[in-house]
């Protein structure tokens, strides 16, 4: 039976991918007690019933499972299960800011700062990291993006480096994506909202892309932006990064950028076979 385990920093999108195999078919459970694995995977291979596999949830809220986790992985491989460790982390200034976000303490000691339990957290871990299958660093990836990547692995559909790219739209008044690799500002193309019979449309409607691409200036942003990006792209994937994210901005994300993400979008679906290309602003504003 193939049995995953999930862990590492806390806040780096280890329940994330657990809900992801889940829903993929797998049996999860969070935190068990490291001496009820082995019985824990024998009740499940007795049970009769059909699961891809056990996914294994451990964190540092498990003080047990650290003591003990090296023995239990043996009885487990030597009874002829797979075990395969997936350690998930993410920048420290990442870590910080979604425990900012979401108002929680760190699991580490509830009286220490954020900044103090990710760097105790990081000690007492050390040695589980080393001995892990895969090391996946969340730093860069959306929910989506996570349960997509982990998915991909799970599936066996991952390759080496295979680089999936994300193209998207956004609108500058609503923010700039935080998970953008590449960021292009294209504020300054002709705005079809000041056209009235454009105004109400979106870049993906044939009058607005049309005012915005044939024009002199986009033709000449487009000459630089996408030899840049026919550079850029191999040079991320022999690095090793695994996803990348094109955000392309203009005021209020529904016509400018919508039909420069569209173009980008089907230039490098050319050359590269994950392409998606997505609008997050598009319907919030006219702007």
């Amino acid at each position: 039976m193939r049995i995953i385990v999930i862990t590492g920093m806390s806040g780096s999108g280890k329940s994330t991918a657990v809900r992801a195999l889940e829903d993929e078919g797998y049996y999860c459970i969070d935190n068990l007690p490291v001496r009820l694995f082995k019985s824990f995977v024998d009740l499940i291979g007795k049970s009769g019933e059909s699961f891809k596999g056990i996914v294994l949830g451990a964190d540092i809220r498990g003080r047990e499972f650290f003591k003990g986790y090296e023995s239990a992985f043996h009885k487990i491989t030597g009874i002829g299960h797979t075990v395969e460790i997936f350690f998930f982390d993410s920048l420290d200034e990442i870590l910080v800011r979604r425990f900012s976000e979401t108002r929680r303490r760190h699991p580490v000691d509830e009286h220490c700062t954020v900044a103090e339990g990710i760097r105790t957290e990081r000690d007492r871990l050390s040695g589980l990291r080393q001995i892990a299958t895969r090391i996946i660093d969340t730093s860069e990836f959306t929910v989506h993006q996570l349960k997509e990547f982990i998915l991909r692995i799970v599936r066996g559909e991952e390759k080496e480096n295979q680089l999936i790219v994300e193209v998207q739209s956004f609108g500058f008044k609503y923010g700039v994506p935080l998970e953008s690799s590449i960021v292009m500002d294209v504020r300054f193309l002709p705005n079809p909202f000041f056209v009235p019979e454009l105004k109400n449309g979106s870049g993906l409607d044939d009058a607005v892309r049309d005012y915005v691409l044939d024009t002199v200036v986009a033709a000449q942003f487009m000459d630089y932006f996408f030899p840049l990006l026919d550079m850029l792209l191999p040079a991320h994937r022999q690095e090793g990064k695994a996803y990348l994210t094109i955000s392309i901005g203009c005021t209020g994300g529904r016509h400018r950028s919508v039909a420069i993400a569209e173009a980008t979008g089907m230039h490098l679906q050319e050359l590269w076979p994950l392409v998606r290309i997505t609008h997050r602003d598009i319907e919030k504003g006219h702007t």
